[in-house]
């Protein structure tokens, strides 16, 4: 079991780029932006949800480990690669919460400018299959990345799952525009007993990202 959290913490850490998360209270410079994200009376009582502060001068994937080596090349990093060479940065450039059920934990960003969708779906279908590695010598871990349908124009959604000694092991994520905000999550199976309401993916995941667009186009 400790194994298989193992291999969850780090396919996260390959989808988001190991980004660490500010704790404290968060500000929203940008008015329009904040009218685009989802709050906390959005969801069911007793649902987990925290705005996340980050650093306007904090670098891509700041104090994050180097990626791990990949074949194809560039796999392991290459959504968040994609995210960050078409980044606006600095204050009101993004809003980013976390939200929990017992059986997902999401991450959603919405940010001011717009996703390249296109060369990030060009890199979903060039890593569709691949192995990662730890180290040069290490066999590698088979890793999968399956779309997932979704009903939205300029919309995108991902399955990515680690096969490792007959378990799987998946996290999903979403790539999405509205307008002229971008919008991005990503979501992890993890249960946790002490949260009063259940969620289930992809269907929970999908129902958030659906309610956050819903949001910012009215924004």
């Amino acid at each position: 079991m400790r194994w298989r959290v193992l291999i969850l913490a780090v396919t996260g850490c390959l989808l988001a780029g190991c980004g660490n998360a500010i704790t404290g209270t968060a500000t929203w410079p940008g008015a329009r932006l904040d009218k685009a994200v989802l709050t906390e009376a959005d969801f069911p009582p007793g649902v987990r949800f925290e705005r996340v502060d980050r650093d306007p001068g904090e670098g891509d994937n700041a104090n994050s480990p180097p990626p791990m080596l990949s074949m194809p090349e560039g796999c392991t990093d290459g959504l968040t690669r994609d995210i960050a060479g078409s980044a606006e940065r600095g204050p009101g450039s993004a809003a980013e919460y976390v939200v929990a059920y017992d059986g997902a934990r999401m991450v959603i960003t919405v940010l001011s400018w717009r996703l390249d969708l296109e060369q990030l779906a060009a890199t979903a279908s060039r890593c569709a299959e691949y192995r990662t590695f730890f180290d040069e010598a290490d066999p590698g871990i088979e890793m999968t990345t399956t779309q997932v349908p979704v009903a939205r124009e300029d919309a995108l959604a991902y399955q990515q799952t680690m096969h490792l000694m007959g378990d799987k092991s998946s996290v999903y994520f979403s790539f999405e525009n509205v307008g002229s905000f971008g919008i991005f999550g990503i979501a992890f199976p993890t249960p946790d007993p002490s949260i009063t309401v259940k969620g289930a993916l992809p269907q929970t995941f999908l129902e958030i990202i659906t309610k956050q667009a819903e949001r910012a186009l009215a924004a």
